[in-house]
């Protein structure tokens, strides 16, 4: 079922699985990119997701990134248009209450690694291959990849990857930080989930403050944040989450999150 251009939308249980949906190489277009920050709207007003997990169809692609003929007639309102469509929808995928798995299942290239840049964990099936090619066309990396990618890698393969084009494997990606885990081909969908399975035992308003203040940490000196982080928690004491969290602890017995 999906009411998203480009976009397949499954629930089960606690996780939205989106899979990226425009064959062959699941590129990205105006529509699809404003699809994305819509469904993701849609999936923090739904009290019951806590994990989305993105993947491509298919078991070459995660997604190549933008289609090039796009940009071939040099027209600046598209690239504009477009720019600022990137920049919506993986600010908010970045920023879902949740917690967002990118499974990569084949090329991730460009755009398409910015997708998953945007994501808190990258998952890659061992014959993936990821690069960040724009400046190889004469572009740059127009969705976040300029500023994501360093803070992984650090600035040293950042620059390797961008100023020089480098791509590299998915071996190389565990070794440098850029995904956390390495399967098997055609295992990165089910070790996505089976890591969505560990969310749900986590109580959602708890993620969804850590997760504020570990991305804060990008651009938010430690004196600002320390004094955040305790107010946050003190306020996580207004939720019916704590209550049942600290209770069903001392129960001996798995908590039932409302998410509230």
């Amino acid at each position: 079922m999906s009411d998203y251009t480009n976009l397949l939308l499954e629930k089960r249980g606690s996780t939205a699985i989106v899979t990226l949906n425009n064959p062959p190489a699941h590129t990205w277009t105006a529509d699809s990119l404003q699809s994305l920050t819509r469904l993701v709207a849609d999936l923090n007003a739904d009290r019951s997701i806590y994990a989305l997990v993105i993947t491509g169809d298919g078991a070459k692609f995660f997604s190549a990134g933008a289609d090039l003929k796009l940009f071939a007639d040099g027209d600046k309102a598209r690239a504009r248009l477009m720019a600022r469509r990137f920049g919506e929808a993986f600010e908010a995928l970045s920023a879902f209450r949740g917690v967002s798995i990118a499974a990569i299942n084949g090329y991730a290239m460009g755009g398409g690694l910015e997708c998953a840049l945007a994501c808190d964990i990258r998952i890659a099936e061992a014959h993936a291959q990821m690069a960040l090619p724009e400046a190889t066309v004469g572009l740059l990396p127009c969705a976040g990849g300029t500023q994501n990618l360093p803070w992984l890698v650090g600035e040293g393969w950042a620059k390797r990857m961008i100023l020089c084009g480098e791509r590299i494997d998915a071996a190389t990606a565990l070794r440098i930080g850029l995904v956390e885990e390495v399967v098997a081909t055609g295992a990165g969908l089910e070790a996505a989930l089976a890591l969505a399975a560990r969310v749900a035992k986590q109580s959602p308003t708890s993620v969804t403050a850590c997760k504020t203040l570990i991305q804060g940490a990008r651009s938010n000196p430690l004196k600002q944040l320390l004094p955040i982080e305790r107010e946050l928690f003190v306020d996580l004491f207004d939720t019916e989450d704590q209550k049942e969290g600290v209770n069903a602890f001392l129960q001996k017995r798995s908590a039932e999150w409302r998410n509230g």
